[in-house]
């Protein structure tokens, strides 16, 4: 099937189609239905795609259907352009009719169990035609995922110093200590931030943005970071240690707050986190900073210049009021 060197004819979407649905299903009969199209109809949009391609796609048999080499490579690119294409008509009806269509949003794990229930209610009341799905994942995974298309919105702690991101900030939240009941700083206010050189501090594992912003409070503290393993022996029996290396020893923060009930250190909460996580456990006392305390931004982020920006800052905007009534300090934006 020669294609002449002049103006090549392009494939029509009914032929990606019907070409992706045989590529998937490996049958006439069940792509057909698939996608809603008769088998000869398929059959004849797939031939028509060879000839325009100049390409063979498939190896048919009397037995089964079988993709060839240039049929295996070419699949990929049909089934990326059929996506695109549908990402595009996604675009065009949200630019119809705002806040339709699918929005998918990622998530933090320190931030989800704690601002998803206000999140999804205000969505629910107020955006009920919006499909919102949600994913929940680490910050250089959501970055990614905002990146290439994946997520359209993200839902995390900031500042990220990602060029082609915008941040809509929602609100700051103050850290908090969570010690054992036996701990010289439980229950405690005012403690001052030098206090964290003498702990014994669990944080998360690597990956995690909540371990970045502990460790950064630490350096700011004047804790030298020595070392991941932790020595029993050097901690007095009021939880004092004097230049204590950092321990990570939790994936996520109910571990980590079991483990502090269970006596094996303290730890940084967010301070939306200490309800949900402080009363599963007896055994915990809560201490709080002195003015100015450590804290964390927490923000929308999303692709600058993003055809549904407006929708976006209006999003942040309606978010900034439900959270108010958390213990959180909501960035008013002029």
């Amino acid at each position: 099937m020669a294609v002449s060197s002049g103006k090549r004819r392009q494939p029509s979407l009914a032929q990606l189609r019907a070409f992706a649905a045989v590529a998937e299903h490996l049958h006439f009969r069940d792509a057909a239905a698939a996608i809603g199209m008769s088998q000869p109809a398929l059959s004849g949009a797939v031939a028509a795609l060879e000839e325009t391609l100049g390409v063979t796609l498939l190896e048919r048999t009397t037995r089964k259907v079988l993709l060839s080499p240039a049929g295996e490579r070419l699949a990929v690119r049909a089934k990326a352009v059929l996506d695109a294409v549908g990402e595009l008509l996604e675009e065009a009806e949200a630019v119809r009719a705002p806040f339709t269509g699918t929005l998918r949003l990622g998530v933090i794990p320190t931030v989800a169990p704690y601002l998803l229930p206000t999140v999804l209610r205000l969505v629910h009341e107020r955006y009920p035609d919006l499909d919102l799905q949600v994913h929940e994942e680490q910050t250089a995974s959501l970055i990614d995922g905002l990146a290439t298309g994946r997520l359209d919105l993200l839902l995390l702690a900031v500042p990220l110093g990602v060029p082609g991101i915008t941040e809509l900030p929602l609100f700051d939240e103050d850290f908090v200590l969570v010690t054992p009941l036996d701990h010289w700083l439980g229950g405690r206010e005012g403690i001052p931030r030098e206090a964290l050189k003498e702990l014994n501090l669990l944080l998360l594992d690597e990956g995690h943005c909540l371990r970045d912003q502990a460790l950064e409070i630490c350096r700011d503290a004047g804790r030298g970071l020595t070392g991941a393993g932790r020595s029993p022996s050097a901690e007095g029996g009021d939880g004092r240690r004097a230049g204590a290396p950092v321990t990570t020893t939790a994936a996520g923060l109910s571990t980590l707050v079991q483990l502090v009930a269970g006596g094996l250190g303290c730890t940084l909460l967010p301070r939306t986190a200490l309800k949900l996580e402080t009363t599963r456990s007896n055994q915990l006392l809560t201490g709080y900073f002195a003015d100015p305390a450590p804290s964390r931004r927490v923000a929308l982020a999303m692709r600058a210049g993003a055809a549904r920006g407006a929708e976006y800052e209006e999003l942040a905007g309606a978010l900034r009021e439900a959270l108010r009534v958390l213990p959180v300090r909501v960035v008013d934006r002029g």
